[in-house]
């Protein structure tokens, strides 16, 4: 009862503001209606355009704005730091497996990787060449380890607000160079 005064209500509104469309609605007989055969349709129109459809595409494209991506943006520590998290930790794991693998084959093409050699050559180097190597080594492996805390702490949801995220991101920097030279000098 009631979705039939909905639909007379309907109808009679589209009677008073479309008269012609209530026309066409009447002209057409239920069996029409029912098979979607009373559809308004438009012709097709074609253009004598017989330029290939992919070079249109290329041509819009290149008319395309450029998104600046990071270059409007102010350099922050959140976004940086996370950043130099991933640098760091394919930097650390590609530098492993690259090691790994020449320290496997060394045998075969008579390269001397093993420790006794690596130790002796390492042990010849000037005091300051030894500083720098090993402050170099140890930089990337601190600050992967302590920004990794920094996002075990995040992944918690503990100090996500700005503040605290610049305030954790300068901690780990400076603990990371600390920690860096302290290896260092061992």
């Amino acid at each position: 009862m009631f979705s039939q005064k909905v639909a007379q209500q309907s109808l009679r509104r589209l009677a008073v503001q479309q008269p012609f469309a209530m026309q066409s609605m009447m002209r057409a007989s239920p069996v029409a209606i029912a098979l979607g055969k009373n559809i308004q349709t438009r012709q097709v129109t074609s253009s004598p355009n017989t330029e290939d459809p992919n070079q249109i595409l290329v041509k819009q494209r290149l008319a395309r704005p450029i998104a600046p991506h990071l270059s409007i943006y102010k350099p922050q520590i959140g976004w940086i730091g996370s950043s130099l998290h991933r640098v760091t930790g394919f930097a650390l794991s590609g530098t492993l497996y690259l090691w790994a693998t020449a320290y496997l084959v060394s045998p075969a093409f008579g390269w001397h990787l093993e420790s006794a050699s690596m130790a002796a050559s390492f042990g010849a180097l000037p005091l300051a060449a030894k500083v720098i190597l090993k402050s170099t080594l140890a930089l990337p492996f601190t600050y992967h380890c302590m920004n990794g805390l920094r996002h075990l702490m995040w992944d918690l949801g503990r100090g996500l607000s700005n503040p605290v995220i610049i305030k954790t991101g300068w901690t780990v920097v400076g603990l990371s160079i600390a920690s860096a030279v302290g290896l260092a000098l061992i």
